[in-house]
């Protein structure tokens, strides 16, 4: 673990404060910042944490106050994230060391790094306590999509989302640029000082993921969402993600949408364990399509989307008919229309925040992608997809490193 001083401690908690207070009421997405990184896991870590200091530092004050509302101080969860490190340093020791070099390079604490790496599996466990008595929301998760080349105009595959998350997440998103030597280069969308999101990696692997929540997301020990994520960076195809997800146990529910160029595209649903728990769900017709409720039985448990994340059943229906029911080709153009659907608003495809909600606990589309695995582009539009202009951003001259054994295209 870097080295932790009581000055550095006092300095970025007294940042904390200062950005807290001073969050306005309402929040505009702006351009996210674009960092790139490169070394060893610890040098990574910390260009990260350093670069990125205020995001990270947003995100530590946004996950403060969103414990609170879930009846946890922020004491309490790092105290409950602890029963994660030991399935951490078993299973990726290296990315413990990522999270190290991140808390190092923000100057913060290493376990307020690793508690909101955690913050599915704390938010969870306390909505599955308090499920049929009195739960509440803590936010909406997503919509994803993957299209297979017959299904698009540019006969590429196409992989993308929208991801719906508390407003917070307007002060702390970053586009994170990863360079390494023994790994595919990646780019991940993702809030500063967790380790990754949305993906797309030099291999040509694109990830999506939804936030899932069952009766079995207890907080049990495993490896937890936004680590596993994370490791899907490293894998080079479709096939790897399932391994990857199979061979660890893991501590919470979680859908990843994965595709690689020329059209093998996979939607993995699991819930906390082993892989008894995971169900690879293939396409129909060259499409998958994914929001925030199990598509299969959860083996010895049962889905609480509809207490949870009931707008993502709506959703569902819509991007089947906006996307997979389409009959000519798709474009980028097409899905950005069905990425700003605004039926049933505000928990839309394009979501925006609900005023029946204290603001703590109200969510929106934070950014809109939509991924070219072979073009290697991500068109994105940051924040509200209605509202910010779709823009490509090409990678082909970063994520280039194909390395030994990965699928060349």
């Amino acid at each position: 673990m870097g080295p932790w001083s009581r000055h550095n401690r006092i300095t970025a908690l007294a940042v904390v404060t200062t950005i807290s207070a001073e969050r306005a009421s309402t929040l505009v997405a702006g351009k996210f910042p674009r960092i790139r990184v490169s070394g060893g896991p610890f040098e990574r870590g910390h260009q990260y944490g350093s670069q990125a200091q205020g995001q990270v530092l947003a995100a530590r004050a946004g996950y403060e106050q969103s414990f609170a509302q879930a009846g946890l101080r922020w004491s309490d969860a790092v105290v409950f994230s602890e029963r994660y490190l030991e399935p951490v340093r078993d299973s990726f020791p290296w990315l413990m060391t990522e999270i190290e070099g991140i808390a190092d390079g923000a100057g913060i604490p290493f376990e307020d790094i690793f508690a909101m790496n955690c913050r599915t599996e704390i938010l969870w466990a306390a909505f599955t306590d308090r499920a049929g008595e009195r739960a509440r929301r803590y936010g909406s998760e997503c919509s994803s999509f993957a299209l297979t080349p017959a299904r698009t105009s540019s006969g590429h595959t196409l992989v993308g989302q929208n991801w719906d998350w508390l407003l917070h997440g307007f002060e702390s998103v970053v586009l994170l640029e990863v360079e390494r030597e023994d790994h595919p280069n990646f780019v991940t969308i993702v809030e500063a000082g967790l380790l990754a999101k949305t993906t797309l990696n030099s291999a040509g692997l694109g990830i999506a993921v939804n936030t899932l929540v069952s009766s079995l997301d207890n907080g049990q020990k495993g490896v937890p969402f936004h680590v596993l994520i994370r490791a899907l960076a490293d894998c080079r195809t479709a096939f790897d993600a399932v391994e990857t997800l199979s061979s660890h146990y893991r501590a919470s529910s979680g859908n990843f949408v994965v595709g690689g160029p020329g059209g093998g595209i996979l939607n993995i649903e699991t819930a906390p364990g082993d892989a008894r728990t995971v169900r690879p769900l293939m396409a129909r017709s060259g499409a998958l399509l994914h929001t925030n409720h199990f598509l299969e039985e959860i083996v010895g448990g049962h889905d609480l989307a509809g207490n949870a994340m009931a707008d993502s059943f709506i959703r569902l229906q819509r991007m089947r008919e906006l996307v997979a029911g389409r009959q000519e080709p798709s474009t980028i153009d097409s899905l950005d229309l069905a990425l700003k659907d605004h039926v049933d608003f505000p928990g839309s495809i394009c979501c925006h925040p609900d005023p029946r909600f204290a603001e703590a606990e109200r969510w929106s589309t934070v950014m809109s992608v939509v991924m070219d695995l072979e073009d290697r582009t991500l068109h994105l539009a940051e924040g509200n997809p209605c509202e910010a202009r779709r823009e490509p951003l090409d990678f082909r001259p970063f994520l280039t490193n194909v390395l030994e054994g990965a699928p060349r295209v």
